[in-house]
C-alpha cells in the first residue's frame, strides 16, 4: 500500500487563503485538499488546478479558498462498499472524500490507495521453477550442470557471437573481460561518466587506467567526440554502456577503435536485446558484458556473461573464471585467476529466461513506446532518443525534467512515491564522487552528465506494467509536476 497522507493532511478551512491551500496541497503531494466550513462538515474541494486558474483570473494567494473552491463535488458515507467507490474513481475523479453521520470527513480514498507500481519486478512464468526443479532433484546445484553450457549456448545464439561464459555477476564480467584481453597496469580505459560504478570499478581491479568522458546530449551514452579528444599513448581500450537499454553510437566507436588500434568492451548490462540496424548490442566489440541481476531484462536472480568473438581471449577466461586452473593439470595453475563462476541453479533460471526471450524483449519495447506516446503530452520533458536504426529495450523508462530555476527531480520522486509511484533518480556521476576524482584529467568538466543526473528520473518498467498502468503512472506524473509549479510561483 502507499504511504498516503492521513485525512488531517487534506484538510483546509473555508476561511482560509489559498497561500495555506497551497501549502497543505504540497504536504500531502495529492493535488487536492478537502474544504471544511466552521462545524467541520465538508463544503467543497479544491485542487490544484482550480487555483492557477484562480491565478488566471488575477486572483493572489490572500485570497479566500470559499472564492475558488468547487461546491460541486463526489463524496459519500465512510461505510460504502469499496466496490462502489472504485466504479466512481476515473482521470476526473481521483479522490473521494469520505464523510460521517455529520457530514464530517474522517477518510478518503484514491485510485493508489491500494496499488504501488514498483521500479522494476522479474517475470518469471515459464520453465523457472520445473528447471530449478530439475537442479535440486538431481542434486546439480554448483557450477556444475547441464543448464550452465545450455544458458552460454542460447545468449551467444541470440547475441550473435562464438563465445560466451557465464559468471556470477555483470560487475565481475567486466573484470574477466578486461584480464582476458590483457588489460592491465599501464593501460587506460575510456568509459563514460554517466553509469553504474562497476564500470569503473573494474577497470581499477585490473590495476588499470580510468578515463572519464562526458556524455552525449541526447542520448545519454558516451560521446564519441570526448573519447577522441582523451586518446594518449597509453590508451588500450574503450568501455562504452548501453545506458538504460539505448546502443551507445557503435559506429563511430568502432571507427575511432580502428583508427587508433584500440580494443572495444561493451557494456551491455543494461541492454540485452537492443540492436542497431538489427545487429544486436554485445556484438560489436571485441568482447561483451550482460547483467542478469534481478531488475534486469532477463535475470537469474544474480549473474552475468561475457562475450567473445575471439577464441584465446575466450579460452583465456575460461581458466581465469575457474582459478586459473589448468584444464589439463588438476589444481595445477597457469594463471592467478578467479572463482567467477555461474551456478548451474541461477542457470536453469536463465535458460528458461532466454526460452521465452523474443517475448520479453517484444514487451519490453511494447512498454517503452506506450510511455513515448503518453509522455509526449507532458511539456519540458526530453525523452529516450529514438532512431529508425536503433531499437531501444527501454531496461528503464528515464526522462529528464527541464527546468528553468533549481532541479524538480528529488521532489516529484518523493510526491511520486507518496502516490504509490515508485521511482529511481538517474546514476551520480562518476567525476561527483571523490573515490574517482584521482583518475580525472586536468580541467574536466562534465556539463551534460551533471544535467542528466541532477534533473533525470526512471519510472517504473517491470514487464507486468499494461497500458492503462501507464496511463495512470504518466498521468500521476504530469500532476506533480504541475503541482510543484504552483507551489513555487507561490
Amino acid at each position: 500500500m502507499a504511504n498516503l497522507p492521513p485525512i488531517q493532511d487534506m484538510l483546509i478551512s473555508h476561511r482560509a487563503p489559498i497561500s495555506e491551500a497551497l501549502a497543505v496541497i504540497d504536504k500531502n503531494a495529492q493535488g487536492i485538499c478537502f474544504v471544511v466550513d466552521e462545524t467541520g462538515k465538508l463544503c467543497g474541494v479544491l485542487t490544484d488546478g482550480d487555483i492557477r486558474r484562480g491565478f488566471i483570473r488575477k486572483l493572489t494567494v490572500d485570497t479566500r479558498v470559499v472564492e475558488v473552491m468547487q461546491t460541486t463535488y463526489t463524496s459519500f458515507p465512510v461505510g460504502t462498499d469499496d466496490a462502489v467507490l472504485r466504479r466512481q474513481l476515473s482521470d476526473k475523479i481521483r479522490h473521494i472524500p469520505l464523510v460521517d453521520e455529520e457530514g464530517k470527513p474522517v477518510d478518503y480514498s484514491c485510485a493508489h490507495r491500494m496499488h504501488r507500481f514498483p521500479v522494476m519486478e522479474p517475470l518469471l512464468g515459464g520453465n523457472e521453477l520445473a528447471y530449478v526443479t530439475e537442479c535440486v532433484t538431481t542434486n546439480w546445484i554448483s557450477s556444475q550442470g547441464r543448464f550452465v553450457t545450455r544458458f552460454e549456448e542460447l545468449v551467444a545464439e541470440y547475441v550473435g557471437v562464438p563465445y560466451a561464459l557465464a559468471v556470477s555477476n555483470g560487475t565481475v564480467a567486466l573484470q574477466l573481460a578486461l584480464d582476458a584481453l590483457g588489460i592491465g597496469p599501464g593501460d587506460e580505459v575510456i568509459l563514460p561518466d554517466l553509469t553504474f560504478a562497476a564500470t569503473i570499478n573494474s577497470v581499477i581491479h585490473v590495476g588499470a587506467t580510468p578515463v572519464i568522458a562526458d556524455v552525449d546530449p541526447d542520448t545519454w551514452n558516451i560521446a564519441p567526440a570526448e573519447i577522441e579528444r582523451l586518446i594518449t599513448p597509453k590508451t588500450r581500450c574503450i568501455m562504452p554502456v548501453h545506458l538504460y537499454g539505448l546502443a551507445a553510437n557503435m559506429e563511430a566507436i568502432l571507427a575511432i577503435a580502428q583508427k587508433n588500434n584500440l580494443l572495444v568492451i561493451e557494456d551491455a548490462a543494461e541492454a540485452i536485446g537492443s540492436a542497431i540496424k538489427g545487429k544486436q548490442a554485445g556484438s560489436f566489440g571485441d568482447a561483451a558484458t550482460f547483467s542478469f541481476f534481478g531488475n534486469k531484462t532477463v535475470t537469474t536472480g544474480e549473474g552475468g556473461m561475457v562475450l567473445f568473438k575471439d577464441e584465446a581471449s575466450y579460452e583465456k577466461a575460461k581458466v581465469l573464471r575457474d582459478h586459473g586452473m589448468s584444464k589439463s593439470k588438476r589444481y595445477w595453475h597457469d594463471y592467478v585467476g578467479y572463482n567467477f563462476r555461474m551456478t548451474n541453479l541461477q542457470a536453469a533460471i536463465g535458460v528458461a529466461q532466454m526460452e521465452r526471450i523474443e517475448e520479453i524483449v517484444s514487451q519490453k519495447v511494447q512498454i517503452g513506446e506506450w510511455y513515448v506516446e503518453a509522455l509526449s503530452e507532458i511539456a519540458d520533458l526530453q525523452l529516450p532518443y529514438r532512431h529508425a536504426d536503433y531499437r531501444n529495450t527501454y531496461w528503464l523508462m528515464t526522462v529528464v525534467i527541464r527546468s528553468e530555476t533549481e532541479s524538480l527531480r528529488d521532489e516529484v520522486l518523493k510526491k511520486l512515491l507518496i502516490n504509490g509511484v515508485e521511482g529511481r533518480p538517474c546514476f551520480y556521476p562518476l567525476h561527483e564522487m571523490p573515490v574517482y576524482q584521482q583518475w580525472l584529467r586536468a580541467g574536466q568538466e562534465f556539463p551534460v552528465s551533471t544535467k542528466v543526473s541532477r534533473e533525470g528520473l526512471s519510472l517504473p518498467s517491470s514487464l507486468l506494467l499494461e497500458q492503462k498502468n501507464i496511463l495512470t503512472i504518466v498521468n500521476m506524473l504530469d500532476s506533480v509536476i504541475k503541482q510543484i509549479a504552483v507551489i513555487r510561483k507561490k
